[in-house]
């Protein structure tokens, strides 16, 4: 896994980047932070203090919030 995304099952814009990812055969790790304790406080802390999905944290560290299906290819081709 390069990255790490973390939604809601409510977030339009989660279904529409997952979608998108999929058909372009990109996989990925997601977490829904209202299932699992502790995910909800990442998000916030990488987005100053927001609850904004989706957002994505990569390999190297960085992240991404609510970014587009190209933003993220681009993104996993400089890792």
């Amino acid at each position: 896994m390069s990255f790490v995304m973390y939604s809601t099952s409510w977030c339009g814009y989660c279904k529409r980047l997952k979608s998108q990812l999929g058909e372009l055969g990109v996989t990925f790790e997601e977490i829904n932070i209202e299932e699992v304790p502790g995910t909800a406080e990442i998000v916030e802390k990488v987005n100053g203090g927001n609850r904004t999905v989706p957002t994505l944290v990569f390999s190297d560290g960085s992240a991404m919030t609510n970014p587009s299906a190209k933003e993220v290819v681009a993104k996993l081709a400089s890792l």
